[in-house]
């Protein structure tokens, strides 16, 4: 039975966004498993962030496990932890907001705009006057590039710039989207002034690697350093040192290379998705 069709007591179920492979995918596991890099880390996990980077454009970009360890990751970054405030979109999924609690943030919800769903701007600037109105620390700002839809980049930056407030798209959803129009389009994420955009590649995505997400900033700086604590932030000793706690975030050689598969029909899949509503 296959996935698009499977049945439950209700009825035929619906997906989503399927899995597919293209068929590539079978090769590139088979070369991982010839070459031993079972565990995280290999030479198929270095491919496929520098295959994701050709791809969005996005200069410095880290396979991790799950787009929620990418948001966890940035947010850790960035310096969230308890008494901040962390701005989110309404309608979005969990995954978005929770690693904000994870630090110990407090998430401010932002209702949707009526044409895309996404992050009203406009009610996004009001919150951030009351919030600093009120003396309140907003760490980062948190647009969801819903079922695909980009946010309004620009408009997001150019509201929390005189608040020197950050912009971490959720991209989730979006890979192999773009915002913008004819050349000066650019993908989902990817544009200037983001400080940082996550990726996953769960299985309800438009490519997927079972599993698995990634982290992708201009800021070379910020994924160095998420890059060591996706690592259990392990010093570079020729012994285990760690002076700082760290997580076990990083994607599997294996996922990996389904993700390089999955990359190579990515176009296509993009072809056969819905037109996207306009920017306007």
């Amino acid at each position: 039975m296959s996935a698009t069709h499977q049945k439950s007591a209700k009825g035929p179920r619906l997906f989503l966004s399927p899995p597919h492979l293209g068929g590539d995918e079978e090769r590139r596991v088979a070369e991982a498993f010839a070459s031993n890099y079972i565990a995280p880390l290999g030479p198929q996990v270095d491919a496929f962030e520098a295959a994701f980077s050709e791809v969005t454009g996005l200069p410095h970009c880290l396979a991790l496990t799950s787009g929620t360890a990418a948001m966890h990751l940035a947010l850790h970054c960035l310096g969230g932890g308890p008494g901040d405030v962390v701005v989110a979109s309404t309608l979005t999924f969990i995954a978005s907001v929770s690693p904000a609690h994870f630090l110990g943030a407090e998430v401010v919800f932002i209702d949707s705009d009526r044409a895309t769903w996404n992050m009203d701007p406009d009610l996004l600037r009001a919150a951030l006057m009351a919030l600093t109105s009120e003396g309140r620390r907003v760490r980062a700002v948190i647009p969801t590039d819903l079922y695909g839809q980009c946010a309004d980049y620009q408009r997001l930056l150019d509201i929390c710039a005189p608040f020197g407030v950050p912009v971490v798209a959720d991209a989730a959803e979006a890979v192999g989207a773009r915002y913008g129009h004819g050349d000066g389009a650019v993908h989902a994420g990817a544009y200037p002034g983001l400080k940082a955009s996550i990726f996953s590649f769960n299985g309800n995505k438009l490519i997927t690697t079972s599993g698995g997400g990634m982290l992708a900033s201009e800021d070379g700086a910020l994924i160095s350093r998420a890059r060591k604590l996706s690592q259990q932030a392990r010093e570079p000793a020729p012994h285990y040192e760690h002076t700082e706690i760290g997580y076990n975030y990083r994607l599997s050689n294996i996922l990996a290379a389904i993700g390089l598969g999955q990359l190579d029909v990515l176009e296509a899949r993009v072809a056969q998705a819905p037109p996207h509503l306009p920017l306007v």
